[in-house]
């Protein structure tokens, strides 16, 4: 019987084997470049929260916003992925360290779009401060949208400082969520804050590839050092030219962004931007979540 049904069936798998894969390939991989990914469709813009979201254009004037001077290095094209050299200044750091103290909650785990959330300290460890949006606070929200072009339909969340102690971490996962009706997280931000005698507590996006002049990369991402000053490939130890995937280093005041979803009409995230926040092995770690939301396009 089941030799018979497997010869009726193999026919069917020769005629649809392009359909059945196309089927596996986006439910296996849902941001993976497939040709015959459907165009996005797009529902109307949902309604946006004022606690959540600085909705105003982040022009003001009046604001006596500070010139940090950033450098930029850019990581990747496909993805972008961007790093800043001094991305707040050390009079902003401070402020933000001042104004979260007293008001941190444990962190949480978002589920269903932002729908529900729970606590679970195994997938993340952490303390979590949605700051009032001072006039600091608003220059670097006008600052992460100016690097970003002034992107219309696109807004800033709420900046939140997130805080690691001895073992806190966050495991792997994507900052995109399921970017319904085209429209969600559309880039990230991780700018450190805190981190002075630090061990651990990297972010790392092991699906990147690291390119171009990888020597340089190694003030910003963790390489293996040499050893006894003889070349690392020699003694079989992996290097920044072989290695695959980063951990960024936590430097106080540098920062790391990345965009989440393809600019190719289908709604679909960037595979790569998988990243976790490393265990902090000794010290404390204090980072700043920038969240853009917005039209995917």
């Amino acid at each position: 019987m089941f030799r018979i049904f497997v010869i009726a069936v193999l026919p069917l798998f020769f005629v649809f084997s392009s359909e059945i894969f196309t089927f596996l390939s986006g439910a296996l991989c849902p941001s993976c470049n497939c040709e015959s990914a459907k165009p996005l469709h797009r529902i109307p813009r949902p309604q946006l929260r004022p606690e959540f979201l600085a909705l105003e254009n982040g022009t003001d004037a009046r604001l006596g916003c500070e010139d940090v001077g950033y450098k930029i290095h850019v990581f990747s094209r496909e993805p972008l992925v961007v790093y800043f050299e001094n991305f707040v200044s050390a009079r902003e750091r401070e402020h933000l360290l001042d104004i979260s103290e007293k008001i941190y909650t444990p962190s949480t785990i978002t589920h269903n779009g932002g729908q529900t959330s729970d606590r679970n300290t195994k997938v993340r460890d952490s303390e979590v401060a949605l700051v009032p949006r001072t006039e600091g606070v608003r220059c670097i929200e006008r600052r992460a949208r100016e690097v970003q072009g002034w992107r219309e339909e696109v807004w800033i969340e709420r900046l939140r400082v997130q805080r690691y102690n001895p073992g806190g971490h966050y495991s792997h996962h994507f900052d995109w969520s399921s970017g319904r009706g085209g429209w969600g997280r559309v880039s990230s931000f991780m700018v450190w804050v805190h981190g002075e005698e630090l061990e651990g507590g990297g972010t790392e996006f092991p699906r990147l590839e690291l390119r171009g002049d990888k020597k340089k990369w190694c003030k910003f991402i963790e390489c293996e050092d040499n050893l006894d000053g003889e070349d690392s490939k020699d003694k079989g130890v992996e290097t920044a030219e072989d290695k695959k995937g980063a951990v960024f280093k936590v430097i106080p005041g540098n920062a790391v962004y990345w965009e989440n979803f393809r600019s190719d009409g289908t709604g679909r995230g960037y595979n790569e931007t998988w990243h976790a926040g490393l265990p902090v092995k000794k010290g404390v770690k204090v980072g700043l979540n920038i969240w853009s939301y917005g039209r995917i396009d």
